[in-house]
C-alpha cells in the first residue's frame, strides 16, 4: 500500500502563517464558485466553445452543445452571473464571450492539461 503522508509532523511556521494570511486576502470560496461553475457538464462545453470563438449566438451555442434554446440561456446567465461571460443583443439575438483573456486562458489551460493526463495514462 502506497504511503504518501508524512509520517511525522513537522510545520514550517513561516510558510503556514504566509499562506493563511494569504487564503484570507484572496477568499478562495469565490474562486471556487467559477471552478463549480465550470464542473457542469453543459457549462464547460459552452466555455470551451466560447474560448474557440470570440462570440456565439445563444441558437448557435444550443446547437454546439445539444441542448434547448432556453437550457442553454440559462447556463449562459450563470456564467455570466459569475463574471465568466458577457453578453451583447443585436435585434432580437443575443450573443455572447467570454469575459476576458483569464477565462480564455483558463478554459485553455484546463483542456491542455486534460491532453498531457491522457497521454500519460
Amino acid at each position: 500500500m502506497q504511503n504518501d503522508a508524512c509520517e511525522v509532523t513537522c510545520i514550517d511556521d513561516e510558510k503556514v502563517i504566509r499562506v493563511k494570511n494569504e487564503l484570507i486576502q484572496q477568499n478562495p470560496l469565490e474562486v471556487a464558485k467559477i471552478f463549480k461553475a465550470l464542473s457542469d457538464d453543459t457549462r464547460i462545453k459552452i466555455a470551451y466553445s466560447l474560448s474557440l470563438e470570440d462570440e456565439l449566438c445563444v441558437c448557435d451555442v444550443a446547437n454546439i452543445v445539444g441542448a434547448t434554446t432556453a437550457t442553454t440561456s440559462h447556463h449562459l446567465r450563470l456564467l455570466k452571473n459569475l463574471g465568466l461571460a458577457n453578453y451583447r443583443k443585436e435585434g432580437k439575438l443575443v450573443y455572447y464571450s467570454l469575459d476576458d483573456e483569464h477565462v480564455k486562458q483558463l478554459i485553455q489551460v484546463a483542456s491542455a492539461h486534460h491532453k498531457e493526463v491522457v497521454k500519460i495514462v
